[in-house]
């Protein structure tokens, strides 16, 4: 499920390392005693602070720089001792330690379990002791970029295990121009300033010097603290949550380095708990609880900028016996926007925190696919997160290992080629939905990944069970492009039509032992500088509001079925008028986008032609998106979402054009596949039943297609179906007939005795404007007929006009033959065709002299004569 990349290796890039420094102490070619390796703490520029047992007796302290890929040694105790946490400042001027009693060993300091220090490194000539205490201190410098370069000072939070968390403002000061002291080590103790009274757990965000705690009052309550690169912090969020009141029987920390000499069991920790942040501005507070039974596994994801929580019940594998050395809490892993809940040897939960209205958009896996494939006992992995990198570390204390996790993109793939034999579809639907949406939205920028899922497409053409995979292809991709411009789009833009199927029971969609309840409206509270902050505070801020804000609206997400009733009104006009202008201008700014994506794209002929209909229906579609936006997200401006939305539009054609393209080179099609002539081949009816499928998905959401779509995909039916089929594809309206296809149609087929049949057949289908075009084209006797009725009559009509002769039509019942004598109207057609052009001249297939000899015969057919 994850792709695992190695990022650091402590016995490859430090143990090696150490081993030679030691060999050089002691002046022996290889040095091969144990050095008791110890990892203390990562900073947030992902630098490395570690500890080893030095050859001499003494506890060294160094640090992996992950930039240059150098260990520096940074202090020497003069004797064993045990460190429980570390930590360097930026400068590289200071070390904070926190050393334990070993029980094995003497006491540090009479009636102190815990001793903390503040160290000098430049030069080593100085050590404060800022705590002696019996109780657990976590140290940890806060490293922020500030351009207040001309003051030398650093700034240390001091977390015990009582409850409470101290800052330290440490001046400094240079002598001889490269010794950097302390300027006040007697005074800081003093000086200090207590930031938190009490918490019974506590989270250091250090990429975005952040400090997370919990209080217990009546109700649990989460705070978030600040700090800001002046050194000043504020408590920017509180939350309330809805935790067991003996949750926290000891105080725990999150994120603040790795204490080797203190072990909990792990049935004595009754709830583990981790907040998640993304610089989009999204914020998960994730925690599991134990139930008595272990039947079953409780955990919730509170989603703040969602304004809601979800409380996912996981029933727990029972044909394993128990195990007490089992991990009875999972491990939150962040990826993106996705959180992973994974239990060794049950579940792995990956839960879409953005598209989380239905249990089918998170990805589910049990038994032998429920592994992250690390080496190691879940327990022994800790979970380092980076906002910046957005995607969580995997650190295995006991093998010093850290990896960098990703989804894996190619098992994603084969969950969504794997055809699950014994099992029914409708049982793998819901892993197939929530694979495809990753891969589209999480995944979506890789073109090579796209294509390969067009391939899935191509190749699973009938839809599946509870969905309709061309749809999800559709609207995931739009719905990506769309929230990359602007994430207001993420709660308006459709991304799933699994919204719009009231004829598929959801049951199909719901994943087997997994029950989901969902509370709405979040005790949420934003203070102080929360709301007037940029960046994240501020997304967060926004998306909360407009969450809260959606909520209260009838269906805010735009649906494609909005436009139903206006594109039935719209069919319907017959004239132009100025909504059909103002639909026009839509549509060309839409295929002047698309024109500029494709210019070098001409291996399917679409764009290539005049489509009315579909033209109507783009600019149409434009204009309903448009309104929606205006409506609900008002905030981003008329010209914003108007290019926003010329953008959605150019972007569903274009999709429609790549799936054809991959279809096209997939079978390997060439300019022989638009010649009516030849039957169709397996390649052929292939692409023609992708292309139905295609059409099929997309008229039931009302999107448009690329002007030309019709037009090819008539090709295709014509070739690939019987007569009798393609007329009732067009009689039941899946296919159009556009008069690029008619006028190929009568003029690239021979008049054979079937084709006559189907030329018939479709001019009686055909509107009587295009018909008239039509038979211009067709080399027919039926066809010259009705081009020589049309012709005497328009004659006529022009000399009633001009001399005031009456002519009536032959369905008038007032004519009368005795009032138009034959030798009268042979001399009035003989007068004006004299006069009149020859409009046959240039057409080829027209005899002039049948023309005449028809006419001659509908005259006598009008005078109501029988020819003798």
């Amino acid at each position: 499920m994850l792709k695992l990349k190695l990022k650091f290796d402590l016995r490859r890039d430090v143990v090696s390392d150490i081993l030679r420094k030691e060999a050089s102490v002691c002046r022996v070619k290889e040095y091969t005693e144990a050095v008791d390796i110890c990892i203390l703490n990562t900073e947030n520029d992902g630098s490395v602070l570690y500890s080893w047992k030095g050859v001499t007796g003494t506890t060294r302290i160094g640090k992996y720089d992950s930039s240059t890929k150098h260990n520096k040694l940074l202090y020497t105790f003069d004797k064993q001792v045990c460190v429980s946490s570390c930590s360097l400042n930026k400068e590289e001027t200071l070390l904070a330690v926190s050393l334990v009693q070993n029980s094995r060993e003497e006491r540090l300091k009479p009636m102190s379990k815990c001793l903390t220090l503040l160290i000098e490194i430049h030069p080593i000539n100085n050590t404060k002791v800022l705590k002696a205490v019996d109780c657990r201190v976590k140290v940890q410098f806060l490293h922020q970029e500030t351009d207040r370069r001309s003051v030398l000072e650093s700034h240390l939070l001091l977390f015990a295990e009582d409850g409470y968390v101290d800052l330290y403002h440490v001046l400094l000061s240079k002598q001889e121009g490269y010794r950097v002291v302390m300027a006040n080590p007697e005074r800081l103790s003093k000086t200090a300033e207590r930031i938190v009274e009490d918490f019974c757990w506590v989270q250091w965000d250090g990429h975005m010097q952040r400090l997370y705690y919990l209080t217990l009052k009546e109700k649990f309550l989460l705070q978030c603290v600040q700090f800001f690169p002046n050194h000043n912090c504020e408590t920017v969020l509180e939350l309330l949550l809805d935790l067991p009141a003996n949750s926290f029987r000891t105080v725990k920390f999150v994120n603040l380095g790795f204490d080797h000499y203190h072990t909990e069991k792990p049935e004595q920790e009754l709830v583990r708990m981790q907040v998640f942040t993304n610089r989009i501005g999204s914020m998960c507070v994730c925690y599991s609880q134990l139930l008595k039974d272990e039947q079953e596994l409780i955990y919730t994801l509170v989603l703040v900028h969602k304004d809601c929580s979800k409380t996912f019940r996981v029933s727990l594998s029972n044909d394993k016996p128990p195990q007490k050395t089992t991990q009875l809490h999972p491990l939150f892993i962040p990826i993106g926007y996705y959180i992973l809940v994974y239990l060794q040897g049950n579940f792995l939960h990956c839960i879409n925190t953005r598209q989380q209205e239905m249990l089918c958009h998170s990805l589910f896996l049990t038994g032998h696919d429920a592994t992250l494939g690390l080496q190691c006992q879940a327990a022994d992995v800790t979970v380092l997160h980076s906002e910046e990198q957005c995607n969580g570390c995997l650190l295995q204390l006991v093998s010093g290992r850290i990896h960098t996790a990703q989804l894996s993109p190619a098992y994603l793939l084969q969950i969504l080629r794997s055809t699950r034999s014994k099992c029914p579809s409708s049982k793998t639907d819901p892993q197939r939905l929530a694979a495809l949406h990753c891969l589209l939205v999480y995944m979506g920028n890789d073109p090579n990944l796209e294509l390969k899922i067009i391939e899935w497409l191509c190749d699973n053409v009938n839809a599946f069970e509870s969905f309709d995979q061309i749809q999800e292809f559709i609207l995931a991709s739009l719905y990506r492009i769309g929230y990359e411009k602007s994430l207001g789009l993420d709660k308006v833009l459709p991304y799933s039509s699994v919204f719009e199927k009231k004829d598929i029971p959801l049951c199909l969609l719901e994943v087997p032992g997994v029950f989901c309840t969902t509370k709405q409206h979040l005790e949420a509270v934003f203070k102080g500088k929360a709301r007037g902050l940029q960046g994240f505070w501020s997304e967060l801020h926004l998306n909360t509001e407009r969450t809260k804000y959606l909520d209260t609206v009838p269906n805010p997400r735009y649906r494609s079925l909005h436009i139903q009733d206006d594109w039935q009104k719209l069919k319907s006009e017959k004239r132009p008028s100025s909504h059909m202008n103002h639909l026009e201008e839509n549509t060309k700014k839409v295929l002047s986008m698309v024109d500029t994506w494709c210019l070098d794209k001409k291996l399917v002929p679409l764009f290539q032609e005049e489509d009315h209909q579909q033209r109507a229906l783009i600019g149409l579609t434009v204009d309903k998106l448009r309104e929606h936006l205006n409506r609900y997200l008002p905030r981003l401006g008329k010209k914003k979402i108007d290019s926003l939305v010329v953008n959605y539009v150019a972007k569903l054609l274009e999709l429609i054009r790549h799936m054809l393209e991959s279809a096209w080179l997939k079978h390997k099609l060439g300019p022989c596949a638009l010649c009516l002539m030849k039957p169709g081949s397996p390649a052929e009816w292939s692409v023609f039943h992708f292309m139905f499928r295609i059409l099929e998905s997309t008229r039931s959401l009302y999107l448009p297609l690329p002007p030309g779509y019709h037009t090819l995909f008539a090709v295709f039916a014509v070739r690939c179906l019987p007569h009798h089929t393609f007329l009732q594809y067009i009689d039941h309206g899946f296919l159009q007939l556009t008069e690029t296809f008619v006028s190929r149609l009568m003029t690239d087929l021979d008049n054979s005795d079937a084709n006559e049949r189907l030329k018939f057949s479709i001019l009686k289908r055909l509107p009587e404007s295009l018909e008239q075009r039509i038979c211009h084209m067709w080399d027919h006797p039926v066809s010259s007929a009705s081009i020589s009725r049309d012709y005497v009559r328009t004659l006529l009509e022009k000399h009633n006009k001009n001399k005031g002769f009456a002519f009536n039509g032959r369905d008038e019942p007032g004519f009368r033959p005795e009032f138009l004598p034959l030798t009268y109207l042979a001399k009035v057609l003989s007068d004006v065709e004299a006069q009149a052009l020859n409009p046959f001249e240039e057409q080829e297939n027209v005899d002039a002299k049948f023309v005449e000899e028809t006419a001659l015969m509908q005259t006598w057919i009008l005078l109501g004569y029988e020819k003798k």
